[in-house]
């Protein structure tokens, strides 16, 4: 059992997935199938071992502050009624959260080198977890977005040379499938709400930008990440099953995030 735990496949993608599909079916009566994202994203943490906090590492500050991400959403769901500003504040949130993260690295950069690179980041993850903030009232929408990021944002990891970010990336694809299905099945009840995606649009933000830090992921690649969220507010058959729209809107997300994998690899053949 224990070896099976290990394998890779399972860290990244079988385990995830069916904690994403739990919480997301059984916390759909409770208001929390919004956790699924957060959810699978702890397990792979669990998994490889990483989810202890000390020291606090760059990657370890970004499990933390994602997983606090889907507790934040949760709370902010209950307690406010949405609204555009809530938004615009948690984006500047994850955005100054984003500096906190990568503290350590941007300071044994040079001070400009570290200014721009602080900066970038900072509105890397803002504009992500703006788009993806603004489709909280979408499940189809939001989840296909999920898939997208978590996608993109590993493979993209991988082909820059980080495989343990790009594991983390597929696993938070996964965990956001397992919600995707259970949004195919009972469409607008699974409510995605701001405790997906907040969870959902920092960790992958965070996680793109952890491989452009950490690794060699370019800065175009990551920029075409954050459109993901933006594509799926593209027309879908209105009248059509949950599932045909699922379908529709994760080949809208999963081509932006094709073409930020593809500029990722290209960067890599240099």
């Amino acid at each position: 059992m224990e070896g099976w735990l290990s394998h890779p496949a399972v860290q990244a993608g079988a385990a995830p997935f069916a904690v994403g599909l739990l919480v997301a079916a059984i916390g759909m009566p409770l208001r929390l199938a919004g956790l699924a994202a957060a959810a699978g994203f702890a397990t792979a943490l669990y998994l490889t071992g990483n989810f202890v906090f000390e020291p606090l590492t760059a990657l370890r500050k970004l499990a933390l502050v994602g997983i606090g991400a889907g507790l934040l959403g949760w709370v902010t769901d209950l307690a406010f009624k949405p609204a555009r500003t809530a938004g615009i504040m948690l984006g500047l949130l994850a955005g100054a959260a984003s500096t906190w993260v990568f503290s350590t690295v941007l300071m044994q950069r040079p001070p400009l080198e570290a200014v721009g690179h602080g900066v970038g980041t900072g509105l890397l993850v803002l504009v992500t977890v703006a788009f993806m903030l603004d489709l909280h009232s979408h499940p189809i929408r939001a989840g296909a977005a999920g898939v997208g990021l978590g996608l993109g944002a590993g493979i993209s990891a991988i082909l820059s040379a980080s495989a343990l970010i790009g594991m983390y990336g597929l696993a938070l694809g996964a965990a956001c499938s397992g919600f995707l299905l259970v949004a195919m099945i009972f469409g607008s009840r699974a409510a995605a709400g701001t405790s997906f995606t907040l969870a959902a649009g920092l960790i992958a933000s965070l996680l793109a930008a952890g491989a452009l830090l950490l690794a060699k992921l370019p800065w175009h690649a990551a920029a075409a990440l954050a459109l993901v969220p933006a594509a799926v507010r593209l027309p879908l058959p209105e009248r059509a099953h949950p599932a045909l729209q699922a379908v529709v809107a994760s080949i809208y997300a999963l081509a932006v995030a094709a073409l930020a994998c593809a500029l990722a690899w290209l960067a890599s053949r240099r």
